[in-house]
């Protein structure tokens, strides 16, 4: 994945409740393969009813005017960053191009009135390729339409971005998970990210499998391994839960958090700036494959933007919550 992109979360993920309400044509694969979060795969000699079985969307040849598309509706509204159309194992059947429009309909599916948006104009798509493009706006977005010229089969279509989320109706009584990913966290950098990915420890839900969390390689070195997290909304934290589903025989020995009020700067600083961060929770011994909450343990530092996890000396973990109220500034 692009550097740019990593810091984002992935709205078109079906395991966000992402998923097409229509599509023209799907008939060689369906096409909610498209938004699975699984990288895809090639399976060599498997056929069904329809042709060659592909993971991803894939229609027939067009034998008259026109192109592809299918609606699809996320599962969390956001506002766009990039995308990446990724044509793997597609190498005689991709679409020469494709674009992407977009709207925001909150209360419900567009209908075909709708003013659609257009957010990535139509380009160039090779065979077996990933395509990053970069978008440059601001809105949020509830719907795409994914449009291919004329027909073909793209593996994943991901949409990295932010979630969105009417912070003006929110109750500041109301406790919640200030790093989820659908609250607008985002993990900024980390030591080492071998087996699992760094944001993984901010999604939805508990992990499916040790894959699904953030794990680094074996430690060699002396020294312990890290990950920042930016906070979706400035916060006092309240209780943290550090959960190491399925790490059994590599769960971390210990984890402390540091936290901070940011302010200014950019990302690419943070890394250095977070030696010096203070105590939000002390060194805490950790276990395997079970959730580990902490409340009376947590440091009264005030309001934080930023935190970062330290584990010792290495290992998995499968999600980290850090629950507060969010702080208002005056």
């Amino acid at each position: 994945m692009s550097e740019t992109f990593e810091k984002y979360v992935n709205l078109a993920n079906a395991r966000l409740g992402t998923k097409a309400i229509s599509v023209t044509d799907d008939w060689f694969a369906a096409v909610d393969r498209m938004l699975q979060p699984e990288a895809p795969v090639w399976k060599e000699g498997v056929f069904d009813d329809n042709g060659k079985w592909m993971d991803g969307w894939e229609s027939r040849r067009k034998r008259f005017e026109g192109y592809d598309s299918a609606v699809i509706r996320l599962g969390v509204p956001g506002v766009i960053k990039g995308v990446d159309i990724d044509t793997a194992f597609f190498t005689g059947n991709y679409p020469p191009s494709a674009s992407i429009e977009a709207c925001f309909s909150p209360d419900g599916d567009p209908d075909d009135a709708y003013d659609w948006i257009e957010v990535l104009p139509a380009v160039a798509l090779k065979g077996d390729s990933q395509h990053l493009h970069a978008i440059n706006d601001d809105r949020p977005w509830t719907h795409l339409r994914f449009n291919i010229f004329p027909d073909g089969g793209v593996a994943r279509l991901r949409v990295y971005g932010l979630p969105y989320r009417d912070w003006s109706a929110h109750d500041a009584s109301e406790e919640l998970d200030l790093i989820a990913s659908l609250n607008g966290g985002r993990a900024l950098a980390c030591s080492d990210e071998h087996y699992g990915r760094m944001s993984n420890i901010i999604n939805p839900g508990r992990g499916i499998n040790m894959g699904d969390g953030w794990e680094t390689a074996r430690r060699r070195t002396p020294g312990n391994d890290w990950v920042i997290i930016a906070l979706g909304k400035p916060g006092e934290i309240s209780r943290v839960v550090v959960d190491t589903l399925h790490f059994k025989g590599n769960y971390p020995d210990s984890c402390s958090i540091q936290a901070s009020y940011v302010r200014g700067g950019t990302d690419e600083q943070i890394e250095t700036q977070s030696l010096f961060w203070k105590a939000l929770l002390p060194s805490q011994k950790l276990g395997m494959h079970q959730e580990h909450e902490f409340a009376e343990q947590i440091n009264a530092i005030g309001p934080i933007t930023h935190i970062r996890l330290n584990i010792f000396p290495d290992g998995g973990v499968s999600r980290l919550r850090l629950f507060g109220k969010v702080y208002l500034e005056k």
